[in-house]
């Protein structure tokens, strides 16, 4: 039972449509739930594989995973992230994306914990404080 996903011609929206079997994917004609719309391309979805989490944290755990790691060059410590993220096969939160980018291209850490106290919970202890 496939499912595949469209890209509207019309409302320029991005559906998927839950089809019984192969050849009626095949053979049908596709028509967007929206707009009603028989206009869809189709498109290559993403594939996943699933993973344990003790499977990707074990993957982690191998010293050779970041031997490219220079904890004084910002890109380095972004791109380290990067892949952190990516292996864990979680979407990331907007804030940490942007702190992600900020390092990638070689904004000191120390300049993007300043502007984005959230994310070391500062805003936490400056509560705590009160």
């Amino acid at each position: 039972m496939p499912i595949y996903e469209y890209r509207c011609e019309n409302c320029r929206r991005r559906v998927a449509l839950f089809w019984r079997t192969y050849a009626a994917a095949e053979e049908s004609q596709p028509v967007c739930p929206r707009c009603h719309s028989p206009h869809l391309t189709r498109l290559v979805s993403r594939v996943r594989v699933v993973r344990s989490e003790s499977s990707r944290i074990d993957d982690m755990a191998d010293p050779s995973w970041l031997s490219d790691l220079d904890e004084n060059d910002p890109r380095s410590l972004g791109r380290a992230m990067r892949r952190m993220a990516d292996e864990m096969g979680e979407e990331m939160e907007p804030e940490f994306e942007e702190a992600i980018s900020r390092l990638e291209a070689g904004e000191d850490p120390e300049e993007i914990e300043k502007s984005m106290p959230e994310l070391m919970g500062a805003e936490d202890a400056f509560e705590d404080e009160l």
